[in-house]
């Protein structure tokens, strides 16, 4: 039988744990509200933008844009990963290194790897593998503002030719109940997604509708290009924090109504051996009183 002061112990860490997790539930809770209205203020924006660049492209010379043209004398692509910076989120980050792993394998020619987010740094320093960026700091609430260096910087570079192709890996926020780790490519700007499905904006699929453009449709892309590429990366970027905010959501709640369980197992075990030991204080009594008759 266990000590009773051993499962009073226990039981109080118990429950200093359950309210730590019932805490970072809470506040899981509240972020992931504020993180949904953010990706889904922002997704309707991001489709119909992609949607008009795929009318656009159709009407126009399109493949001379250089965000639109294949480089294929580059010797290399970029690989982005979005990862979180805190772990307590169930397999967020898991899954998200296991689709890296596959896509660095199965990408063409050497990949530069770029990672943002503590979790995944952490896990390829351990692996040993080189990283051209490490971005350990990133908001917790990502905006536009802070997604735009990232964006400039390798539609810039891709322009010159030195990347083959740029794809960024991040978890795809599907409802509150589904998050799927998803890659994407980002440039050069196609209408199909990795997988060879439809991209989200390219949903209504290819329209016969003629369309007149002032000015002529050229000049259209060329604005309007590397404003689609941003909004997609900064997508990108909401749609993880959202993912994030819910696994963790997730998992707080399991670990709290775990620890409830600890808890109430803890209090029959401790009951038992409470009184199990008030029955053999009362037999020595009684034993006592009889040997003194």
């Amino acid at each position: 039988m266990a000590n009773p002061r051993e499962l009073t112990k226990r039981r109080k860490a118990s429950r200093n744990i359950r309210k730590i997790t019932r805490t970072m539930q809470l506040i899981a809770t509240s972020r992931f509200q504020k993180a949904l209205t953010q990706a889904t203020a922002s997704k309707p924006y991001a489709e119909r933008i992609t949607e008009l660049v795929s009318e656009l492209s159709s009407a126009g010379s399109a493949s001379d844009h250089p965000l639109l043209r294949k480089n294929a004398d580059a010797k290399k692509s970029v690989l982005l990963v979005i990862t979180s910076n805190r772990g307590l989120c169930g397999g967020y980050n898991s899954g998200l290194l296991r689709l890296t792993q596959e896509k660095l394998q199965s990408l063409a020619g050497p990949v530069e790897l770029h990672m943002v987010g503590k979790k995944g740094v952490g896990y390829f320093k351990f692996l040993g593998r080189e990283m051209a960026r490490q971005v350990t700091d990133f908001p917790d609430t990502p905006q536009f503002s802070d997604v735009d260096p990232f964006a400039s910087e390798f539609m810039e570079r891709y322009s010159t030719g030195e990347y083959s192709a740029v794809h960024v890996v991040f978890m795809q926020f599907i409802s509150a109940a589904k998050q799927v780790p998803t890659c994407i490519q980002l440039l050069p700007l196609s209408k199909d997604d990795e997988d060879g499905s439809e991209s989200e904006a390219s949903s209504s699929s290819t329209s016969e509708t003629q369309y007149d453009f002032s000015p002529n449709p050229e000049q259209l892309l060329a604005e309007l290009l590397p404003v689609t590429v941003k909004i997609r990366m900064f997508q990108c970027f909401t749609e993880a924090n959202v993912s994030e905010q819910v696994s963790r959501m997730v998992a707080m709640k399991a670990a709290t109504d775990a620890a409830d369980d600890m808890i109430k197992m803890l209090s029959r075990q401790y009951n038992r051996a409470r009184q199990s030991q008030i029955t053999n204080e009362l037999l020595d009594i009684i034993g006592g009183a009889e040997a003194i008759a």
